[in-house]
């Protein structure tokens, strides 16, 4: 991989390498060797225009972890605050000797035209770019998912994720639509009309305005963050009616199959989009989704920085 700025840019086998990288890593990290020489001498800026804590948190970790040297850059005082433009701050990191930069930006397509009009000569990972795609919390979340449900073999076949709530400003929503169906699992959006984007149809995923239609024939119940700050307009009546329609319930919960578990790609709103009980439940796998974030996305930047495929990685050890 050169960058890493959509789930689309992954072919099928290719998704299933960064997983499967992310698995040793995991295994080895397991071990007595917390720390790997691969990256040492490379500089990894996590360029951040939006907030973020597990996101900024998790490749700052896994860069560490790779013994990169690491910047983190905040728009919120620096010269972003004062006008400069993105090409302009690209500009300086790169004469700064930046080798990858992970970019998270309020606007839709930013990582990709950081990448394609080559203002950085080194990698580019998006890690979030307005409501388009989130592609490393994807990965890491069908990370989550094949290692409960698939015992970290393969792909996703004969899995039924529901992805429930706010479909429309999710970008976490749409890389996972498209890593789902890449990995072979069934995709159910569950949300209602007006949370629904245009064109879905053309998704190849089906469609759902009852949790409780759906709720007993899921393998995976993925609820997303209502997104207050995007939006402009009345999406459903109150708090209290959405939470009554598509609120993941310890009743709800209990409907579920036995092995089904619980996801969210954070931060939660309790008692909106999920129960206290539910996001401390059993089931929830929502924690694990922040720890197995940061082997995901160490596997990301061992494979775009280190050069190296996960056989090479595998027959390795811990001489990484």
């Amino acid at each position: 991989m050169k960058h890493l700025l959509s789930i689309a840019d992954l072919s099928r086998d290719e998704a299933i390498e960064v997983l499967d990288t992310a698995a040793e890593l995991a295994r080895l990290s397991e071990g007595t060797v917390k720390k790997f020489p691969t990256l040492r001498g490379r500089t990894v800026v996590n360029l951040f225009f939006e907030d973020s804590t597990r996101t900024r948190i998790s490749f700052e970790a896994a860069a560490k972890r790779l013994s990169a040297d690491v910047i983190n850059f905040a728009a919120k005082g620096s010269s972003v605050s004062k006008g400069e433009s993105l090409k302009d701050t690209a500009l300086t990191l790169q004469a700064m000797g930046a080798d990858a930069v992970v970019i998270r930006h309020g606007a839709s397509g930013a990582a990709h035209q950081l990448a394609k009009q080559e203002w950085m000569k080194g990698v580019v990972i998006n890690a979030g770019d307005g409501t388009h795609e989130h592609p490393t919390q994807a990965l890491l979340d069908a990370f989550t998912i094949r290692r409960h449900l698939k015992e970290n073999q393969g792909d996703l076949s004969g899995v039924k994720v529901g992805i429930i709530g706010d479909i429309l400003h999710s970008r976490v929503a749409r890389s996972n639509i498209l890593l789902l169906k890449k990995l072979g699992a069934e995709v159910v959006l569950i949300a209602p009309p007006t949370l629904i984007p245009v064109g879905v149809a053309k998704w190849g995923v089906d469609v759902s305005y009852s949790l409780d239609d759906q709720i007993k024939s899921l393998d995976v119940v993925m609820a997303l963050r209502v997104q207050k700050e995007r939006m402009n307009d009345l999406y459903f009546p109150t708090e209290r009616e959405y939470a009554r329609g598509y609120g993941l319930t310890s009743e709800r919960m209990k409907q579920m199959k036995t092995k089904s578990i619980v996801m969210h790609p954070g931060p939660m709103n309790r008692g909106l989009e999920i129960s206290a009980e539910s996001a401390d439940s059993q089931r929830s796998v929502i924690v694990e989704q922040v720890a197995n974030g940061v082997s995901v996305r160490m596997a990301v930047l061992y494979l775009t920085l280190g050069g190296a495929t996960f056989k090479e990685l595998a027959s390795s050890g811990e001489s990484l």
